[in-house]
């Protein structure tokens, strides 16, 4: 990898990975803004601001800035998420320019037409009603607001539909304004380029941003607790999660290799005994979701319901298990399919962007692979197991539940099975 870091003057960090062998680029603006930074009179503002950039501009309508990218054959995109807003266009090689310049516009001279927005909302509307309409969608809600009640955190990142009925041009201008600073973006690109060259595009284009940002992230406090809904559904969807990991903890590398040997993939302790052994559930899991400051470690099941009286059980004796004893077998397997996953992500620039960008902005550096994989290599059987028991000995869990739960006992039955 050659990865470069040249920092402007107002302070927006420039960084890109030069893949010479490849024909094409990924290039994206990293904001560190998501969900968690806004009020809960603004929940939703920072995804609805993320679709209304793409809606016209002082020099582009919304139908110029589709065709312009995608008449190179070009994909233009973004997402938000509790902690960012990434905006980034993938290109062949030759097109870099087009994409700077494109998400230098929409980030900079976005007019948030009235129409546009009246259109968006109705867009966003709907958006939010598929999500609802989706139970597996909904019960990662559900846990989050229990995880984290009553905090930014917790709530959903596509806010409600009485809050995006309400926002106005002035509230995404004013959000925008606030939270999109010069030393609050990174600009990162991967592929067939060339650093300088990138450096002075982006120059050109993002000199005029201010350079202070005016706010601070609200910190996450996890609280645990129960957050249930009952629908007439075939499946009931479970979401247990746990006081979990900031990506700065010592056990944040142990905890990918644990959740992995515990709910990874269809070697994993859980799919092994609870679907294939016991054939209680279709679909189940195990991650840890890391923030700057905290993190959740979750685990996800939909069964019947007339199997969750005994599921429940199973995957609480199976976390209890997993303190006790893991063999080296299992993290050495665990620790391959990290290590696979990561050297395959290297052949997609925007796998690569990605890299770069969230790395500058939870770490403010660039992490070389040979670090990381090192520290994947050092984690071994007993640092599984206390990390297991280091989550299991926390705070109380969080539940997230959706679907027909009258066989689903109460919260401190639960919980206490944990």
């Amino acid at each position: 990898m050659n990865v470069e870091v040249t920092t402007l003057k107002n302070g927006l960090r420039v960084v890109s990975d030069q893949i010479p062998n490849v024909e094409t680029v990924t290039v994206g603006v990293w904001v560190d803004v998501g969900s968690r930074c806004e009020e809960e009179h603004e929940n939703g503002l920072s995804h609805m601001l993320e679709h209304m950039a793409f809606k016209g501009t002082k020099k582009r309508t919304a139908l110029d800035i589709a065709e312009e990218v995608e008449n190179v054959g070009g994909y233009l995109n973004a997402y938000t998420s509790r902690e960012h807003t990434t905006y980034y266009a993938r290109l062949l090689k030759e097109d870099l320019l087009l994409g700077v310049d494109v998400l230098a516009d929409i980030l900079q001279n976005s007019l948030f037409n009235s129409d546009e927005l009246e259109r968006e909302r109705g867009v966003i509307i709907q958006e939010i009603g598929q999500a609802e309409d989706t139970p597996d969608d909904v019960v990662f809600d559900l846990m989050q607001k229990a995880a984290y009640h009553d905090q930014p955190m917790g709530r959903p990142i596509l806010g409600t539909i009485d809050l995006v009925n309400n926002f106005s041009r002035a509230d995404l201008a004013d959000y925008m304004s606030a939270h999109y600073k010069a030393e609050n973006m990174v600009v990162a690109a991967a592929g067939n380029l060339d650093h300088n060259e990138f450096v002075q595009m982006v120059e050109d284009r993002f000199s005029a941003l201010a350079p202070k940002r005016d706010y601070n992230k609200i910190s996450a406090i996890y609280s645990g607790g129960d957050n249930r809904i009952h629908r007439p559904l075939e499946q009931v969807n479970l979401l247990f999660g746990f006081d979990g990991f900031s990506f700065s903890d010592p056990d944040c590398y142990t905890s990918q290799v644990m959740s992995m040997v515990f709910g990874g993939g269809m070697s994993s302790r859980l799919f092994q005994e609870v679907r294939e052994k016991r054939g209680l559930v279709y679909s189940i899991y195990s991650y840890m979701g890391s923030y700057v400051d905290g993190g959740t470690f979750g685990i996800h099941a939909g069964t019947g319901p007339d199997q969750v009286s005994e599921l429940i059980p199973v995957i609480a004796d199976e976390f209890f298990k997993l303190t006790q004893d893991v063999s080296d077998e299992e993290v050495s397997r665990a620790k391959a399919q990290i290590k696979a996953g990561i050297l395959m992500s290297l052949e997609n620039t925007t796998s690569r962007m990605e890299q770069l960008g969230r790395q500058q902005m939870i770490f403010e550096r660039h992490i070389p692979r040979e670090e990381i994989l090192a520290r994947i290599e050092q984690v071994d059987a007993d640092s599984v197991a206390k990390c297991a028991s280091r989550i299991l000995g926390g705070a109380k869990p969080s539940l997230g539940a959706i679907g027909p739960l009258g066989s689903l006992d109460d919260y401190d039955k639960i919980a206490a099975l944990f």
